[in-house]
């Protein structure tokens, strides 16, 4: 399988970052964390990762000071993660060569949706670099899926589906948040259309449709996604 999108976090304060951490780890992307300044660039040229959050508990002055170090020698994404600052803190951190300023108070949902935008505006093709989460690919290239190697061939709503689980792993959603975010507000009282296509999705993802392991039903709740099965 194709890895998954690699992310550095960089923080001085541990406690400030480990729930970045955790999130992006959640959704499948390769975490590293560097805590010291001088493990920065050694990261960037070794490890080259697709995208930079940088910020925690930093300052202002701070942010906008990495943000030149990194942009000196790479043009990798970067998101700068802060406290609430002036405007003028954040154009000079825009300037300074982040592509992105988001709040520490910023749902975990929203910061997802700004990464993926990110990777999208940077990949040369404007699709964000494929999911990998557990025994899953997912390419947006291609809209293409591999369950253990084996590719499956999912029609558009399928694919929706399975990707929004997907960016949720081992958690319960809601029926009617899955039908607001794959058909949109209007069905979330049609049900049916929920157990139709996560029928067609065992009968393609599962091993024993019969028996699923990945496409977990939670009664009267709605469904997870066991990523590893």
């Amino acid at each position: 399988m194709s890895e998954s999108s690699r992310v550095l976090v960089i923080g001085r304060e541990p406690e400030a970052t480990e729930d970045l951490e955790h999130v992006l780890a959640h959704q499948g992307y390769s975490v590293r964390a560097a805590r010291e300044c001088e493990a920065i660039l050694p990261s960037l040229d070794e490890w080259r990762p697709h995208l930079v959050f940088t910020g925690g508990q930093m300052s202002s002055a701070a942010a906008v000071a990495l943000c030149r170090r990194i942009r000196s020698v790479s043009t990798v994404p970067l998101i700068v993660v802060s406290d609430a600052v002036p405007e003028a803190a954040k154009v000079e951190a825009l300037d300074s060569g982040a592509d992105d300023i988001v709040t520490r108070t910023c749902g975990a949902a929203e910061l997802m949706a700004r990464a993926r935008a990110v990777l999208r505006r940077a990949s040369p093709d404007g699709h964000e670099p494929p999911l990998v989460v557990g025994d899953f690919l997912i390419d947006f290239a291609t809209r293409r899926v591999n369950v253990t190697g084996r590719e499956v061939r999912l029609t558009p709503k399928e694919f929706d589906l399975l990707v929004y689980l997907a960016r949720n792993p081992s958690r319960v959603m809601e029926h009617r948040r899955l039908l607001s975010a794959v058909w949109g507000e209007q069905a979330e009282d049609h049900p049916e259309y929920l157990r139709v296509f996560i029928g067609q999705l065992r009968k393609k993802i599962e091993p024993d449709s019969a028996r699923p392991r990945y496409l977990v039903t939670e009664a009267w709740v709605g469904y997870r996604l066991n990523p590893t099965g």
